[in-house]
């Protein structure tokens, strides 16, 4: 396996990037479902069909799923986490918007720059990084400030506390991907099982939740679901196990920051919402936040 990093290079960056604009659509997208699919079920579909592309993948890239490797037990507390992350993710766009809900759920990185350091001390933080975390966080809430202000009293609480939990469930599956022997299994393997538990929980809490299953889509939905499931739940989500294989998860985490100001840019240009100078200003904030966190430490003078 090659070398973990320290920094982010440029070509991790860029995939960053474009992780954190699909992201961003994403939110929408799912959004947009769910008057056709209800949240958990249409969760379980992405998962169960992201389950047969990755099993698929290893098959063709000579990947071992089954090699007994102690990650087992990490990887079932990782997947029930991840598939928990997902069913409060997908409820939550039911009661609150889907603007308030990124917010709090891209709230991770502070669970991961927390929490990592006391079980990986190389990754600790340094004042000018939790300086950056605090820029980039501030962009976030400078952004969306202007949608905090509920329809009515009471109206969104349970969706935001959704939306907060789930980010909460995140990072600790980052915690625990990190801080167990999964952070030496391949990508594959990590993906893996997170997308099976959540194809196997997920269908079950839709039933237990009563809700409906449709078979006849439209268009629309068809696509939507089709794009959640290759792009979202398996090649971004295979591309970021693999990022945290090889960067430190202190690091590429900060980037989810930029998700939710894509959501508010995938908005606009979806709903028709107006690009302010706020959003401007917050995206500055967001792109200093990130050359913050990822400053090297000055390097010790040689003597003479």
């Amino acid at each position: 396996m090659k070398a973990r990093q320290e920094h982010l290079d440029g070509r991790a960056a860029a995939i960053l990037l474009a992780c954190c604009l699909f992201w961003g659509v994403q939110q929408v997208l799912v959004k947009a479902t769910l008057p056709e699919l209800a949240p958990v079920f249409q969760a379980a579909l992405r998962f169960a069909g992201a389950t047969a592309l990755l099993w698929l993948w290893c098959l063709w890239r000579g990947v071992p799923l089954w090699r007994r490797d102690g990650t087992l037990r990490p990887g079932l507390l990782a997947g029930t986490l991840f598939a928990a992350e997902f069913a409060a993710m997908y409820l939550g766009l039911q009661l609150t918007t889907a603007s308030r809900l990124t917010v709090f759920l891209y709230t991770s990185p502070f669970w991961v720059a927390l929490l990592v350091p006391l079980f990986v001390p190389a990754e600790r933080l340094r004042r000018v990084q939790w300086a950056g975390l605090a820029c980039a966080f501030v962009g976030v809430a400078v952004a969306l400030r202007e949608g905090f202000a509920p329809d009515g009293a009471g109206v969104t609480w349970r969706g935001d506390l959704l939306g907060l939990a789930a980010g909460a469930l995140w990072g600790l599956t980052t915690v625990t991907i990190r801080a167990s022997r999964l952070a030496r299994a391949s990508p594959e393997k990590m993906l893996f099982y997170q997308v099976a538990v959540s194809a196997a929980t997920l269908p079950l809490l839709s039933a237990a939740l009563g809700e409906p299953w449709h078979w006849q889509w439209s268009a629309f939905a068809s696509t939507s679901i089709v794009v959640q499931t290759v792009i979202g739940a398996f090649v971004s989500y295979l591309v970021w196990m693999w990022l945290l294989a090889h960067y430190p998860a202190t690091r590429i985490s900060v980037f989810v920051f930029l998700t939710p100001i894509f959501a508010l840019i995938a908005g606009a240009l979806w709903l028709g919402e107006a690009v302010t100078v706020t959003l401007l200003l917050a995206l500055a904030l967001v792109a200093a936040g990130i050359v913050l966190v990822n400053k090297r430490a000055a390097a010790p003078m040689q003597e003479k």
